[in-house]
């Protein structure tokens, strides 16, 4: 059977006059957009163009939920409320689920961001309370984060489709965490190393950690990020060289028939 893994990237994050990636080259590259929902970045304008060119390229849109914070791009963990994050999320989903509607698709599923993404792998609070906001959403929405998380087992239970991730250019410990962005070894910069281990990663399910020992990941969805220098460059290398392999690259929560 062909192997298939889903290329994601975080898009719509630039806001009035401050530009942030290029939008519409990556969107050449990955098959599903996480498209910001204006809480930690991105104005309605500019989402309604990242929903229109996604939506004339075939490629599956997320909603990006976050904490309240533009101006710490939503990387600052907020103590917020739980019921007050599920009235968050649901506003933040159905806000920007009208503006793909508007372009002719529709949000299909949801990834947490920044901050928010890595509470939600412990916090049982905040992961319970995302999850709440998901399912009150409606729609079936797919939750995408990192394997083991409370969130994903949160979703699970909740009856909501899960989808683990890995990332392409992150470093990985022996224990398949996340290396912290302070640590050596966090961010990985050469795109032809970067494919080669995405291409690993789809086709044997491991990664080389930073001790250079071989870690189990399995992923249905690889995270490029669209915001880094390279950004475009690094996602066309790796999606090269999974064409290259034979791998299929395609969303996964596409179109419905």
């Amino acid at each position: 059977m062909k192997v298939t893994i889903d290329l994601n990237a975080d898009l719509g994050e630039s806001y009035g006059r401050w530009v942030l990636g290029d939008d519409e080259a990556m969107l050449d590259v990955v098959t599903s957009a996480n498209i910001a929902c204006g809480f930690h970045a991105g104005d309605p304008a500019v989402l309604l163009s990242a929903c229109r060119m996604a939506a004339k390229r075939g490629v599956a849109i997320g909603a990006q939920v976050g904490y309240r914070d533009l101006p710490g791009f939503g990387r600052r963990f907020i103590d917020v409320d739980p019921a007050e994050l599920t009235a968050e999320v649901v506003y933040q989903i159905a806000a920007l689920d009208g503006l793909a509607r508007a372009a002719g698709t529709r949000v299909r599923y949801v990834k947490p961001h920044g901050a928010l993404y890595n509470a939600v792998v412990t916090h049982e609070a905040q992961a319970g309370a995302v999850v709440e906001g998901i399912r009150l959403a409606g729609q079936d929405l797919a939750v995408l984060g990192l394997p083991g998380s409370i969130l994903l087992q949160a979703a699970g239970e909740a009856g909501l489709p899960t989808v683990a991730e890995a990332f392409a250019d992150r470093g990985y410990t022996p224990a398949g965490t996340l290396v912290p962005r302070s640590a050596p070894g966090a961010v990985l910069h050469d795109p032809e190393e970067v494919a080669a281990r995405v291409v690993r990663l789809a086709v044997s399910g491991t990664v080389r950690a930073v001790d250079g020992s071989e870690v189990s990941v399995t992923a249905q969805s690889v995270c490029v990020h669209g915001d880094s220098p390279g950004a475009v460059g690094m996602a066309t290398a790796v999606r090269e060289a999974l064409s290259a392999a034979g791998v299929r690259v395609a969303p996964f929560a596409p179109e419905s028939p």
